[in-house]
């Protein structure tokens, strides 16, 4: 599957999430933010979620909506999303189907072993459903400042 492209239109989702559901079409006509995250409640994927929730006051004010999105069950982002009391919502992608849409279940590396696994990715997608801005193997801490400052160029 050929890689993504600003311009490109974002792939659909419908996945399961703390609010319920996340889904492309209830987004319809409005900008959203689709991250992919590795693992609930670890150190980098915290610093992230924190980051983003910080940032939702000023992200809601340019009317864009956050979507985080982790291989994790339910179970697992459900306590993470109350532990840290994240007001978006975080979604379940147990058969990867999303991610490997956007191209975020990859192979990685660690000690010289090879295995599948989500790369730290964000997507933010304007009004008209086409993408406006990736980030690739993204920096936990730096992560919302540069989603702001993307958001608020829609």
């Amino acid at each position: 599957m050929p890689e993504l492209a600003v311009g490109d239109a974002a792939p659909a989702f419908d996945l399961p999430a703390t609010t319920g559901r996340a889904s492309s079409a209830a987004l319809a006509g409005t900008p959203y933010l689709i991250y992919f995250y590795p693992k609930a409640d670890t150190s980098g994927c915290t610093k992230q979620a924190c980051g983003v929730q910080e940032a939702l006051p000023q992200l809601g004010g340019l009317g864009l909506t956050v979507i985080g999105v982790s291989p994790d069950p339910m179970g697992p982002i459900g306590k993470f999303a109350a532990k840290y009391g994240l007001q978006f919502p975080l979604a379940s992608d147990a058969e990867k189907t999303v991610a490997e849409a956007y191209g975020t279940w990859v192979e990685k590396s660690m000690y010289g072993r090879k295995y599948m696994g989500m790369e730290r990715s964000s997507f933010l997608v304007g009004k008209d459903g086409r993408i406006a801005a990736i980030w690739r193997k993204v920096k936990p801490e730096a992560h919302a400042a540069q989603v702001l400052d993307a958001a608020s160029a829609l």
